[in-house]
């Protein structure tokens, strides 16, 4: 039996380097040798025990690598090609993904599907933190890399890209429109960058991280906000003459920011919720406007496969944006364990972390 290393989660505080096997190849399957991949603030909190995964499983889901075996059915694709795979892998013939929601692809049952049933790599199945991964339903997953653009020009497309891009896209964004961004962490920062690519003319970003809210401005902040500073509220009241603005993304799961959020829509805009909470939200009865004001609230699920990653490795190829800046930290993977620690703490100024098996 041929083995791999692979990051493992043990119990709750505890993701080490251990061997497993490489995985077999089925007939719709591809098996990648990962070249580059990264750590997700999901992982954050499977390995603090916030997020239930089974014990054993490999973690990981923003994959970069090469083709190295094809299931025997699979076509369209080579051995030795370079590759991405989505953080959501749709089979593409669920409910979910026949009615338009790829992301919510998963088993229907007479209780309905279970949510996020589109994230498999490092939830359901075993995840990309390995020297190889196993990518399921590859002819609707698997994106060609197209030549001149380097793993850490791509690294972000499977997860934070698409995530704070659907944040933009969802929230509808026009020509000409303001917009806040709660949160500059890279989902957040991906939001900043999709809603300056979908035409915002005016882009609010908060935070209090001085180095977050300078890369805001590179992915094109007109303004930054530092909530320990002011009361972001008032301040954007401020900043928009106290018309609100046309879109608020929230992009880091707590009521005080979704609420925020909800606080300086103009009557009618649009608050598009990126964020993952741990809790039940309270709506307050005045920014709703008691249910009259015409708000919009949408939520939003990294979009995956194929079509999408194919779409964001074209836009970082036009130079539309660039993502590399986020890659702060670079570790091999049998340094994994200290990358958790460094990530997890959130320290030294640690954005994303670039993660190869050498």
């Amino acid at each position: 039996m041929v083995m791999m290393k692979a990051a493992v989660f043990v119990e709750p505080g505890r993701i080490v380097l251990d061997d497993k096997p490489i995985p077999d190849v089925g007939p719709l399957d591809a098996l990648l040798r990962v070249t580059t991949t990264t750590i997700c603030g999901t992982d954050i909190h499977i390995l603090k025990g916030e997020y239930p995964v089974r014990r054993g499983l490999t973690i990981g889901h923003e994959p970069v690598g090469i083709i190295e075996k094809l299931g025997s059915a699979v076509t369209g694709y080579r051995e030795g090609q370079r590759v991405i795979a989505g953080a959501i892998t749709p089979s593409g013939h669920s409910h979910a993904c026949l009615a338009g929601c790829h992301s919510q692809d998963g088993v229907g049952t007479a209780h309905g599907w279970k949510p996020m049933g589109g994230w498999k790599f490092g939830n359901s199945i075993d995840g990309c933190q390995a020297e190889y991964l196993l990518v399921p339903d590859a002819m609707a997953n698997l994106a060609p890399v197209p030549d001149g653009l380097s793993d850490e020009e791509v690294l972000m497309c499977p997860d934070i890209m698409s995530t704070g891009f659907a944040g933009a896209e969802r929230g509808n964004i026009r020509i000409g429109d303001t917009v806040a961004v709660f949160a500059q962490g890279p989902i957040g920062l991906c939001a900043t960058a999709g809603a300056k690519l979908k035409g915002a003319t005016t882009i609010i970003g908060v935070d209090t991280v001085p180095a977050r809210l300078e890369m805001a401005r590179r992915m094109g902040a007109d303004h930054v906000v530092d909530f320990h500073s002011v009361d972001p509220v008032e301040e954007i009241m401020r900043l928009t003459g106290g018309r609100g603005v046309d879109v608020a993304i929230e992009a880091l799961g707590t009521q005080a920011t979704f609420e925020a959020a909800l606080r300086v829509l103009r009557p009618g805009g649009t608050l598009s919720s990126l964020g993952v909470y741990s809790g039940d939200l309270r709506i307050p009865l005045g920014p709703f406007a008691a249910g009259l004001g015409d708000h919009s609230i949408v939520t939003s699920l990294c979009p995956g496969g194929k079509e999408r990653m194919r779409r964001l490795m074209a836009v970082v190829a036009s130079s539309r944006v660039d993502l590399k800046p986020l890659v702060t930290h670079r570790f091999t993977l049998d340094q994994i364990e200290t990358a958790y620690e460094l990530f997890g703490h959130q320290r030294d100024g640690v954005l994303k972390v670039a993660i190869t098996p050498f």
